[in-house]
């Protein structure tokens, strides 16, 4: 069995990113994606140039290939070295800012190239980025990692609404030190405060804190994916609260038509709650059935089903006034 590498970082760089120095940056992708926590100096490690910041796919790419080096410009940014002499050879290169030598035996991957790499998880070829890190080229970095946070099917709204406005909230965030399950806290607190508007008929009112905790919604999984912060808790509270609220929202906005002077009658009432509910659910079922079955979500099935989520997502009908 091949001994796990570790993530070892060469170099100094005061540049912060996310709020944070490379070196922590470097430490947090460490213990997430489970590098061995010590580095003997004989042994395999990802020696990690510091002068540069890179997407965390690139060192869940190179953990199971040893032998292969990132590199940018020609520069090895990232390189899985097996022996001492791969890495002395490696980090005498980082430490030059020079090319290696084309004779070192090692597998190279230029960063730049079109060709990109495979994500195994997603079955997709994707191009993560991987840039110098200096003061300038922090707002680019910063955009790149935070388009790259998410890499599924999303929906209209997420997609083309906020996106500006979750980046710049999610800066504030990593700057001012507040965690991902911070905001998830005052998400759901709007989430209830938008329920109970809707229930005494202040539809708009309602609105506008849904909107406000929709965009907080996308932050808090953004905010955890770009500082590597994700945790356990943090999922299962984020999707949890994205999971129960349709329906109560529903329910809060039925009942919210009698105060606002337009009630639905009895049969009215329960037919559009019961029929909303029994749509809600056979949806939820019908995805996760379709993961147990296929391993993969349904949105992304066919390019169709990715579409088709794009403009039919819950989140499109709450905001345009339509539970």
């Amino acid at each position: 069995m091949q001994d796990m590498p570790a993530l070892v970082p060469l170099g100094d760089n005061p540049t912060l990113l996310w709020g944070m120095r490379n070196d922590e940056r470097l430490r947090r992708i460490g213990v997430a994606q489970g590098f061995a926590g010590s580095d003997a100096a004989d042994g395999p490690a990802i020696l990690a140039n510091m002068a540069f910041a890179f997407d965390p796919v690139w060192t869940a790419h190179l953990k199971t290939r040893p032998g292969t080096v990132m590199t940018r410009a020609g520069v090895p940014v990232l390189a899985h070295v097996r022996t001492a002499e791969e890495r002395a050879r490696v980090a005498a290169a980082m430490q030059a800012d020079a090319a290696l030598d084309a004779a070192s035996g090692l597998t190279l991957i230029a960063a730049e190239s079109d060709e990109g790499i495979l994500n195994e998880a997603l079955r997709k070829r994707e191009k993560p980025f991987a840039e110098r890190l200096v003061p300038a080229a922090v707002p680019a970095i910063e955009r790149a990692s935070y388009v790259g946070a998410y890499k599924g099917v999303t929906d209209l709204l997420t997609k083309y609404l906020w996106p500006e406005w979750a980046l710049a909230i999610t800066r504030v965030c990593a700057r001012a030190g507040i965690t991902p399950n911070q905001v998830t806290a005052m998400g759901s607190v709007l989430c209830i405060v938008a329920t109970i508007a809707f229930w005494y008929g202040w539809f708009w009112t309602g609105l506008a804190t849904g909107l406000v905790f929709m965009v907080l919604d996308t932050v808090d999984g953004k905010l955890a994916r770009c500082t590597i912060t994700a945790s356990k808790l943090g999922n299962a509270w984020d999707h949890g609260v994205d999971l129960v609220h349709p329906p109560f929202w529903w329910w809060a906005w039925a009942a919210g038509c009698a105060p606002y002077g337009r009630p639905l009658d009895d049969a009215t009432f329960w037919a559009v709650i019961g029929t909303m509910l029994f749509g809600y659910v056979a949806q939820r079922l019908i995805e996760g059935a379709f993961i147990v079955r296929f391993g993969m979500h349904i949105h992304v099935w066919e390019r169709f089903d990715s579409w088709f989520r794009l403009i039919t997502a819950q989140k499109v009908a709450s905001s345009s006034g339509r539970p």
